[in-house]
């Protein structure tokens, strides 16, 4: 959510914005906000200016009682109770028009860094930096779940039958692989300084509507019927919930955590629940990491997060390659993003395993996360997510570039411990 001074003092800049994101039915909002917004200020002056009076006319009821002057002190009370009345009104009126301001303004797009490239979807976005070479061997490469059926490490037609579409069983040396995936990214981000945290698995709607745009909310989010509560897509939602309504010091900034969950998504709109596998589904677990940091730092540690993406997966021999989101493909709070892809040697090319995003103050506004310096002054932290792993799409990469010609998986040196010291998965 935008400062309201900032749009207030920047509407144009606002509605470039707005263009850029390719969402010219938004641009009415920003003349309908200020004009709401210079209401609202215009009730308040007024009301101020009661309080003021009241103030001055209660003293001089007193003196005037004092003095013995009753007649005069009933006419004051008489314009106190008049002024009273018209106080109340106003403070109704100041009520309705900050609601409906803040209503607009969470539906106006965040700013984005000038560094984004402009275009319409994720056709636009474009390709930063390729790390590993990526390799298409001389044997077939069969689909992810034929890989894992010659394990008898998954069974979709029982979980449609217990849960429907989008869901899976993992069952032996499948399910260990999908456990120890989880396991090594938890141990990796901890080495590099990240604090592991499990956090709720469901929030409240004042904290969904802190992490997330209204659009987001009603794509992904499943909500408990009944209760306040809403189950997270990701574990980014209960960890920034973590620090709602907190004034954190500046000198114990910043905070980086890493955080396992399992998720659930609806996968609501264009892409679905189409195809038999597991690529795209209603269930899957993730190994996060979260930054609130101090605004100047940032993007300093934006670059950091897709970086250990990075790092981590190139240790499990995958090649992958950072891609710049567009304007169009950004979230409304988010300032910039980079997707992480990984080479699928059976398609002949990169998908998306992993998300870097750098939301400045946008879910700090709307959650109240501010910092104090020394001189006692706050501001609002910025906030940033990134992927660590998100299996089972890491476990596709994972299952394609290490498979053998014999049917067998190579199991990378840094897995091996937590596969039980194994060099190879066998048939």
């Amino acid at each position: 959510m935008l400062d309201i001074k900032f749009l207030r003092e920047n509407p144009d800049i606002v509605k470039e914005n707005i263009k850029n994101k390719f969402q010219d039915e938004k641009l009415p909002l920003v003349d309908e906000v200020i004009e709401l917004d210079a209401q609202a200020r215009k009730a308040q002056q007024e009301a101020d200016e009661l309080r003021a009076a009241r103030k001055k006319i209660s003293k001089e009821i007193g003196a005037l009682m004092g003095q013995g002057k009753k007649e005069e002190a009933e006419a004051k009370k008489a314009e106190v109770n008049k002024n009273a009345e018209r106080l109340e009104a106003l403070s109704v009126k100041e009520k309705e028009f900050q609601e409906k301001v803040r209503k607009i303004m969470m539906v106006i797009p965040n700013i984005i860094d000038e560094s984004v490239p402009i275009g319409r979807d994720d056709n636009d976005n474009v390709e930063i930096e390729r790390f590993g070479e990526p390799i298409v061997p001389d044997f077939e490469i069969p689909y992810h779940t034929e890989i894992m059926e010659r394990f008898n490490g998954i069974d979709l037609d029982a979980a449609g039958n217990v849960a429907g579409n989008g869901f899976y069983y993992f069952m032996g040396d499948i399910a260990r692989l999908h456990s120890a995936l989880i396991s090594y990214a938890r141990d990796f981000m901890i080495d590099r300084g990240f604090t592991y945290c499990i956090p709720p698995f469901m929030i409240r709607s004042n904290v969904v509507t802190g992490v997330m745009s209204f659009a987001e909310m009603d794509a992904m989010m499943y909500k408990i019927e009944g209760e306040d509560l809403y189950l997270i897509g990701t574990s980014e939602h209960s960890m920034i919930g973590k620090f709602i309504d907190t004034i954190t010091e500046e000198k114990d900034l910043p905070k980086t955590l890493t955080s396992y969950s399992p998720c659930f998504r609806k996968e609501k709109g264009a892409h679905g629940i189409e195809e038999r596998g597991i690529y795209r589904i209603h269930q899957f677990e993730k190994q996060e990491m979260i930054v609130v940091c101090k605004p100047e730092e940032s993007m300093m540690w934006f670059d950091k997060l897709w970086q250990n993406t990075v790092d981590l997966v190139r240790s499990l021999d995958i090649p992958v390659r950072t891609l710049e989101c567009c304007s169009g493909d950004l979230a409304d709070l988010k300032v910039k993003s980079i997707d992480v892809e990984a080479w699928s040697p059976r398609q002949k090319k990169y998908f998306e395993i992993g998300s870097c995003s750098n939301l400045g103050d946008a879910q700090a506004r709307r959650l109240q996360i501010r910092v104090r310096r020394e001189d006692g002054s706050k501001y609002f932290a910025h906030t940033l997510n990134n992927t660590v792993v998100a299996p089972p799409r890491i476990l596709i990469a994972f299952l394609e570039n290490n498979l053998l010609a014999d049917g067998n998986v190579r199991i990378p040196e840094v897995l091996r411990p937590y596969m039980g010291g194994k060099d190879f998965l066998s048939k």
